[in-house]
């Protein structure tokens, strides 16, 4: 349960900061529907993302032998901006956010955000350890628990003797027979 609460409650402040810039550089209008079109947003990217692309990359893997290297990147590029045009979609449709006016008013707001969308979620993507262990322990300090596990998992830091022996293990010489050997591929 933690973890699904620490992934959800990091994935929705990261999406909220995007729905944000997406409402700063595009002519989609998302203003106080931040909130909740981040909530659906994330949702979205949990549940629902996942499946769309197993599906859509199903359906590309038919034809993939039929590709070049370069041909098979612009499917994946293209695939995924899908994934974004769909869930820009129904974020748009289930939320207050607004398209702007206009022909190109309307084709950069449909167009532009799956693109910032893509980017969010590549950024994501890299930190996403980091974040989600910070949110984790914030998660626990704001409920009282301990983290789980913490000085059990963390390795004991090895003594220099057992280093020494773990050495000795893999190649059956101790540190003395192994200098000896060094010095007498140096003369």
């Amino acid at each position: 349960m933690k973890k699904w609460v620490v992934r959800f409650a990091s994935l929705l402040v990261f999406n909220i900061v995007v729905l944000l810039v997406v409402g700063w550089l595009t002519p989609a209008r998302v203003g106080w529907a931040a909130l909740w079109a981040g909530i659906v947003l994330t949702a979205l990217v949990i549940w629902i993302k996942p499946l769309v692309e197993k599906w859509f990359r199903s359906m590309a893997a038919k034809s993939a032998n039929q590709r070049t290297k370069a041909g098979e990147k612009l499917v994946e590029f293209l695939l995924a901006f899908a994934v974004a045009f769909l869930v820009w979609i129904v974020t748009v449709v289930f939320t207050g956010v607004s398209i702007g006016g206009g022909i190109f008013g309307a084709f950069w707001g449909w167009v532009i955000p799956p693109v910032i969308l893509l980017i969010g979620w590549a950024i994501y993507g890299a930190i996403d350890d980091k974040v989600e262990t910070h949110a984790g322990t914030l998660y626990d300090k704001a409920t009282g628990s301990k983290a789980a596990g913490t000085d059990a998992a963390a390795p004991p830091i090895p003594s220099p003797e057992a280093s020494a022996a773990r050495r000795e293990l893999n190649d059956g010489l101790t540190d003395e027979q192994r200098r000896m050997l060094d010095e007498l591929g140096k003369g």
